[in-house]
């Protein structure tokens, strides 16, 4: 008797663990809002996104935490919202500083699903500290390949020239220098899909974090030629790299499709942050990317900043051809996969995502969240589940309220006749707000300039008798 009840436990044991999807995350890197086919883009072509998007489904109201990359990461890594531990700007590349990062007293949910048994990875980007505290081998992941700074060249290392934000550094597999070969997208993509082969006799997460498309505007040339049609010489490289990413992600979905695990995968894509245009105090912003309908780009916290191209697709769980309306967020994504997981949400600080999963397969239809909240650079955001965004924008000097349902370009300011409406909304973002700590990372540009006049007042004045020249260096501060 004892032996049948420990076979019965273990057979359901077994069948809890096989149920347990595999995870995987696409994210680009200053994608704009509608260059995907899905999203409405027609001189681009995403079809292997166009693919995932119609097996699953379209958030119509995806967004990120931040207008911009390294806190937007903190706020998707921590499933917290990046503001609860001072994580403001995008850190400076210092792998001596061991300071200049996310908090280690974050609990990150690749760590809460490595505690639930899974094997856990991260393939490219990373940009939340360069120093080891901040390594992803020491914040919850089993493998990674990629870089710790914010981008990277997409042809070329060069240890020879200065180290700068790290663009041409070598870039690291686990705990040992690596490079690649050819073009860094692709790299990227064909090591994601050995790790689907090597690991598809377990559950998994894999974070595929592309700095495409980035800047450098870099992509091989055959690939540039294929949108000759397109006349902006950025857009046509611009085009070309989101093409590129998007064959990688086809490789890695057929990759799913081989080893037999493709059914019972959580796939979700999204961008960091909205794409980078054109603004008055820096006119050569522009990525060749469109934000489409959405005002403003990348650093506003109008919705071209922080409403990105955001799908989930898992055959098994999620119904195809959906689109979902209510407005959802970065947080999910992590809170979703460790409920699925059954990890645990609360550990060390309760993650703020909600699970996605009961509102797209029919438990619950209300909206996921009741309000969304954004600061950045003092100014501040919230956008209420009825679609009402109250803001004070860093490109703008006024406060404004929109109704995103009848206006997706926040073009008519509703301030002045619905000012009840503004002063729930503002009540809503102080009580949010008070939860908040002071930003400790500061400005990388700022941090450079501290740093290059630290060395700069050092320099013992016999040096300089000898010949030294005090005006070394110094890269982000003119003369």
């Amino acid at each position: 008797m004892k032996s049948l009840v420990f076979f019965i436990l273990g057979s359901i044991a077994l069948t809890v663990h096989a149920e347990r999807p595999n995870v995987i995350v696409f994210m680009a890197d200053d994608m704009g809002y509608a260059d995907a086919g899905f999203t409405g883009a027609t001189d681009i072509k995403t079809p292997h996104l166009d693919a995932l998007a119609a097996s699953g489904v379209v958030f119509k109201q995806g967004y990120v935490t931040h207008p911009f990359c390294g806190p937007s990461r903190a706020g998707f890594m921590s499933g917290r919202y990046q503001e609860r531990f001072g994580f403001d700007h995008n850190p400076a590349y210092d792998p001596a500083n061991p300071l200049l990062g996310i908090d280690p007293e974050e609990v990150l949910f690749p760590k809460r699903l490595q505690d639930a048994g899974y094997y856990t990875g991260i393939i490219g980007k990373w940009h939340l500290g360069a120093a080891a505290p901040f390594n992803p081998l020491n914040r919850g992941f089993d493998y990674f390949y990629g870089f710790l700074g914010g981008g990277h060249d997409y042809f070329d290392i060069d240890m020879a020239k200065p180290v700068h934000t790290a663009y041409l550094q070598g870039l690291v597999r686990n705990k040992l220098p690596a490079g690649f070969e050819g073009y860094i997208t692709t790299a990227l993509s064909r090591d994601a899909v050995k790790f689907v082969e090597d690991n598809s006799d377990k559950p998994f997460f894999l974070f595929v974090a592309y700095n495409a498309p980035h800047g450098p505007l870099q992509a091989p040339q055959e690939d540039i030629d294929r949108y000759s049609h397109i006349e902006d010489r950025k857009r046509q490289i611009y085009a070309a790299m989101v093409d590129v990413m998007d064959r990688g992600i086809g490789e890695v979905v057929a990759a799913l499709k081989e080893e037999g695990v493709y059914e019972n995968t959580l796939i979700f894509f999204l961008s960091d942050n909205g794409g980078p245009q054109t603004v008055s105090w820096n006119p050569h912003n522009w990525n060749g990317s469109s934000n489409g309908p959405l005002r403003g780009g990348k650093t506003n916290l109008y919705d071209g900043g922080v409403h990105v191209p955001f799908i989930a697709s898992w055959p098994k769980g999620i119904k195809p051809g959906q689109t979902f309306d209510f407005p959802v967020i970065s947080l999910d994504i992590g809170r979703t996969a460790v409920e699925l997981a059954g990890g645990d949400p609360e550990k060390g600080h309760v993650m703020e995502g909600v699970n996605l999963i009961p509102f797209l397969n029919g438990d619950r239809s209300d909206a996921p969240h009741d309000a969304l909240y954004w600061k950045s650079y003092g100014n501040w955001s919230v956008l209420s589940s009825a679609g009402y965004k109250h803001l004070k924008d860093p490109s703008s000097r006024d406060i404004e309220l929109f109704f995103l349902p009848d206006d997706i370009g926040e073009e008519n300011d509703m301030l002045s006749n619905q000012a009840e409406v503004a002063s729930q909304l503002r009540s809503k973002w102080e009580a949010w707000n008070a939860e908040n700590v002071p930003g400790r990372l500061g400005g990388y540009m700022q941090y450079f300039i501290k740093r290059d006049d630290f060395f700069y007042d050092a320099i013992p004045q016999a040096a300089i008798d000898a010949g030294y020249d005090p005006e070394f260096p110094r890269m982000f501060k003119k003369k």
